[in-house]
């Protein structure tokens, strides 16, 4: 971990470019903000902020502890930091823009999380990380508490998404080429229901800021040279 890190109303923060907007990480179910120190170091130059969510499995909380940390930012999230990202979307809240992988889409694809689901009901939060972001997930990565995901897959799997607030900055919602058949219909429905761009990262799969961190910060460099 960078030893320059200062630690800022339970964020982790890194670089100093204040001339280019933030950059927010927002974490998703079994992870903490550890999971993006392989993204940070390609982000040289830009200023960059790991938050630690509260992980209350309500909505309204986590939104609430997030709104003014995303206010003029780039958003970036993963699985439900990406779900976040999308009610964000839909807010008051006024980001510079999102890049949002494989967030969950509630009733437009509702056998999305039901893998997920299955095995934590089986084997807990190891059969639940396992399942959601494959071999390369680990333990540690993941909060002490168990109760933790628990109640965050019931948020996520509760979320429904709304359609980008007016004026809010450009959301782009990303899907791995080598995720399952049902991430990328979920984009899809995304973008013909409720109109959210749409990219495919090539050479990755869900756990893209752990396993194939290159190819996520070439695509959130790209999102802040746009502005």
């Amino acid at each position: 971990m960078d030893p320059g890190v200062t630690f800022l109303f339970r964020e982790r923060r890194y670089g100093s470019d204040v001339s280019q907007p933030p950059v927010i990480l927002i974490h998703g179910a079994a992870t903490t903000a550890s999971v993006w120190e392989r993204v940070v170091p390609l982000l040289d130059g830009l200023e960059v902020r790991a938050v630690e969510r509260p992980c209350s499995g309500d909505l309204a909380t986590e939104l609430r502890f997030l709104a003014p940390l995303v206010e003029g930012a780039i958003v970036v999230g993963v699985g439900g930091g990406a779900t976040l990202g999308l009610a964000l979307a839909s807010s008051e809240v006024r980001f510079v823009s999102a890049l949002l992988h494989e967030p969950a889409v509630g009733s437009l694809a509702p056998e999305l999380l039901a893998p997920m689901a299955a095995a934590f009901a089986d084997g807990g939060v190891e059969a639940f990380g396992a399942r959601l972001y494959g071999p390369s997930w680990n333990r540690s990565l993941a909060p002490l508490d168990d109760a933790v995901v628990a109640r965050e897959l019931g948020m996520f799997r509760g979320f429904e998404p709304q359609a980008a607030a007016a004026g809010r900055g450009a959301v782009l919602v990303t899907t791995g080429a080598n995720s399952p058949t049902v991430r990328h219909e979920a984009a899809s429905s995304l973008s013909a229901h409720l109109g959210y761009e749409t990219s495919v990262l090539e050479g990755c799969a869900h756990f893209v800021h752990w396993d194939n961190p290159d190819v996520l910060a070439s695509s959130i460099l790209a999102a802040a040279a746009r502005g």
